[in-house]
């Protein structure tokens, strides 16, 4: 089916389901977006004809009525009685499962869209239910900018290249892979695939890329290996020692109140020529404070655990190169 087709008849279900009145052909020719209005009337028909074939295709039930006796067509709607699932009973892990997946592929864009199909519906003297079903629209929503990208290339097939920093030693390097997927663990998105310059399996995380990934390529070059545990991957490089040991860090005298409440003093150094106390805490997950702990800036430096030091120096390195971006 082309997208066009597609974003018609989705405009026609929600249209269809969003009133109570009976519509008629011609009515809904002039309200639902899709229908091309030069269309002479028996190629619209027909159009008309072969959409509501593939909404009772797929199993959506329209009904056709009159408003009132005196109508001179049939119109038609969808009733939500018989659109609407019924209660499902969903075990826990179920559950979190469906609520995690709305979180992921929430967009507002398709919102934006379905509210200016209603607001025509509106101005046309539609009756229009109130209660409307929420729209969802199945593209994830993440603040990496190579995300589409690369989910695209995985998708067709394709070799990516990009930019690649890393924090230890810090450096930039442009890597070619042929991506397999694209998976989120403990709140970070990372591509997983084959790395061509390595020559061997690697994962990126995508807050490291720097600027845009490309495609190149042509489509289907690129096969993921069958059966291939991409989080397993990424959970086993991304590893899970740190989780519930002992943070060391060194923080200036003075400075660093808020964190200095939650940890204890174990001794005292000089660093850089500043005087500063030896601190210890205890870190459920030190890679996920990494952010609040750069906040603190250059009053606070990690020693140890390894995973913890290197988080924090790449989000202070980020926040270094957007400083400069914002200079320049």
């Amino acid at each position: 089916m082309s997208i066009a087709r597609a974003e018609r008849l989705v405009n026609l279900v929600l249209c269809l389901l969003s009133t109570r009145q009976y519509l008629t052909a011609d009515r809904i020719r002039t309200i639902v977006p899709g229908y091309p209005e030069d269309a002479n009337p028996e190629a619209f028909y027909r159009m008309f004809e072969r959409d509501k074939a593939e909404l009772r295709d797929l199993g959506i039930p329209l009904e056709t009525g009159r408003n009132n006796p005196f109508d001179a067509a049939e119109g038609y709607r969808i009733a939500r009685r018989d659109y609407e699932l019924g209660d499902i009973d969903l075990e826990p892990d179920e559950a979190a499962a469906v609520a995690l997946a709305v979180r992921l592929w929430d967009s507002p864009e398709l919102t934006g869209a379905a509210e200016v199909a209603l607001l025509k519906l509106r101005a046309a003297g539609v009756d229009v239910d109130q209660a409307a079903p929420a729209v969802v629209e199945p593209r994830v929503r993440t603040s990496e900018p190579a995300f589409a990208t690369l989910l695209a290339a995985v998708q067709t097939g394709r070799v990516v290249t990009f930019d690649y920093r890393r924090p230890v030693p810090a450096e930039v390097r442009t890597r070619t892979v042929e991506p397999w997927g694209v998976v989120s663990w403990r709140g970070r998105w990372y591509l997983v695939g084959h790395d061509r310059d390595r020559r061997a399996a690697r994962c990126f995380r995508l807050s490291r890329i720097v600027g845009d990934a490309k495609a190149v390529g042509k489509p289907g070059v690129v096969q993921a290996p069958q059966g291939e545990d991409l989080l397993g991957y990424v959970k086993g490089i991304e590893d899970d020692s740190g989780q519930g040991t002992l943070a060391r860090l060194w923080v200036a005298k003075g400075q660093a109140q808020g964190l200095r409440r939650r940890a204890r003093v174990v001794g005292a150094d000089v660093v850089d020529g500043i005087e500063g106390d030896l601190l210890e805490i205890e870190l459920n997950l030190p890679e996920s404070a990494a952010g609040w702990i750069a906040g603190f800036g250059a009053d606070v430096e990690v020693l140890e655990p390894e995973i913890l030091r290197k988080s924090v120096y790449e989000r202070l390195l980020g926040a270094l190169a957007a400083a400069e971006g914002r200079a320049s």
